[in-house]
């Protein structure tokens, strides 16, 4: 069950799309008219496409309907929300990168990757509804060095309708949240690993004047990957990892979650030093049992745009902090 499938209430009449997934097994469907209500997750069944298709009766010429008797169908809820980048694996070391589109919106996107400051085209077009496209294949051995992912897109509809903004979203794959992302992917119907693009992307912008896209949009599409590459926020030249360093309110933060904290402040300031260009930077990450710097240590050693590393600062943290000189 994923947000965009039709569903029908078990106990009820009512039929619509999953707009979104809430908190304590509830699930929101938006109904006629846009309205939009909760319900227990164990109170909606999807419709599956072949019982939709059975549902429908042909055209039956030979019966002249009385004009009292014509039943005028309600307009079928609209599916705003479904707009997916999955990796699909084709064997235990590749994986084929695409874009779904599980709504009922037109859209027209570009797609490229960034890796050192190098933007690479790898696919564009319009997605019609319930459609995917390959945009291309990965492999597992290579995961640390997988590229940003970043997509554009616009959506379009014949007519006037509030259209929600355009879309960008940049995504880097992280171990922790890659593996825990994996289930059915919409529209491909497969196992595949899933970001969600957009989750967040709601706010409507003006109505369009008709069925084309404006100029303004128009000129973004063709810009396609020739657009400026993604400029990513320089870091500090020296990065404090100490726990008050990073969050506001320490309290009740268990021991692995300072880790963890810990060690995605170094990666992402580590990651935006060597996509800004520069020569070093250095990590207080303390002495204490050494555990952290050790596994900071470990980390460096597999980077490939690592030059070397070495204890830092000595005369004001002693051996707790890691200076990197970068490729």
């Amino acid at each position: 069950m994923n947000i965009g499938d039709k569903v029908r209430l078990v106990h009820g009449r009512e039929e619509g799309i999953i707009y979104a997934f809430l908190p304590g097994n509830v699930v929101e469907i938006e109904i006629e008219d846009g309205f939009r209500i909760p319900v227990l997750r164990n109170e909606v069944v999807t419709i599956s496409p072949v019982e939709s298709q059975r549902m429908q009766k042909g055209p039956d010429t030979g019966k002249v309907t009385a004009k009292s008797d014509v039943i005028v169908p309600r307009n079928a809820p609209f599916a705003e929300k479904g707009i997916y980048l999955a990796f699909v694996s084709i064997n235990d070391k590749s994986l084929t990168v695409h874009i779904i589109n599980n709504t009922d919106w037109i859209l027209p996107f570009t797609a490229s990757s960034i890796q050192n400051q190098v933007q690479t085209g790898l696919g564009a077009g319009t997605l019609q509804p319930r459609q995917s496209q390959k945009l291309a294949e990965v492999l597992m051995k290579d995961f640390e060095e997988w590229p940003v992912f970043e997509l554009n897109v616009l959506y379009f509809r014949e007519g006037k309708h509030l259209f929600p903004q355009s879309l960008t979203k940049k995504i880097k794959c992280r171990a922790q949240s890659f593996y825990k992302s994996k289930r059915k992917a919409p529209v491909l119907e497969k196992e595949a690993f899933i970001y969600q693009l957009d989750e967040e992307n709601l706010k409507k912008e003006p109505v369009l004047p008709d069925t084309e896209l404006s100029a303004a949009l128009k000129e973004s599409m063709l810009r396609g990957a020739g657009a400026e590459p993604l400029k990513l926020e320089k870091p500090n030249e020296v990065v404090d990892l100490h726990i008050e360093k990073l969050v506001i309110d320490t309290a009740g933060i268990s021991n692995e979650n300072i880790v963890k904290t810990q060690l995605s402040a170094f990666e992402a300031n580590l990651e935006n030093a060597i996509a800004n260009g520069m020569e070093e930077i250095t990590f207080i990450h303390g002495a204490g049992s050494g555990a952290l710097k050790n596994e900071l240590h470990r980390r460096l050693s597999k980077n490939k745009h690592v030059a070397y590393f070495k204890d830092a600062l000595k005369d004001k943290f002693g051996y707790g902090a890691t200076l990197v000189k970068i490729k």
